[in-house]
């Protein structure tokens, strides 16, 4: 996809939030071993953004998984990018995928998951889950380790 390299912006600085998801800026650093296939995990279990309908705020457990090749996403602009959905509406299934999309256009990854963990809305939690890519053979992709909603056990 050929991105132009540019020095990572965020990183040892003060910055300001994104307005926007479409407004972060998410950054890449060199890969310090592109030969070796291994999993790089981050988990968001206080992700927040709003219901486009109602404007009443969602809560997610993300988990994000993904064997990089060349590129790591750098994780203070990735925290900034998930920031960035606090104030954004989208439905759960589009917010997930949107996410995952944008984290394999910047990185083009071997492989990618990620899990959405949402919270209840209207009684009734959504889990949305989506993967590209192929995980190479023999790589350890551990569980994701979030249990299914049990509402009060």
């Amino acid at each position: 996809m050929g991105h132009k390299e540019k020095p990572v912006t965020t990183l040892g600085r003060a910055t300001k939030l994104p307005a926007s998801p479409d407004e972060a800026v998410l950054e890449r650093v060199p890969n310090p071993h592109p030969n070796a296939n291994y999993v790089a995990r981050f988990t968001a279990p206080e992700f927040t953004c709003l219901c486009p309908v109602t404007g009443q705020p969602d809560f997610a457990h993300l988990v994000i998984d993904y064997v990089p090749k060349d590129w790591l996403v750098e994780s203070k602009s990735l925290k900034l990018f998930l920031t960035a959905f606090r104030n954004h509406g989208a439905f759960h299934e589009d917010t997930t995928i949107a996410i995952g999309k944008r984290i394999v256009e910047l990185l083009e990854p071997q492989f990618l998951r990620i899990g959405g963990y949402w919270f209840p809305r209207g009684g009734m939690p959504i889990d949305v889950f989506w993967q590209t890519g192929t995980l190479p053979q023999g790589v350890w992709l551990p569980d994701q380790g979030v249990a299914p909603y049990r509402g009060r056990g």
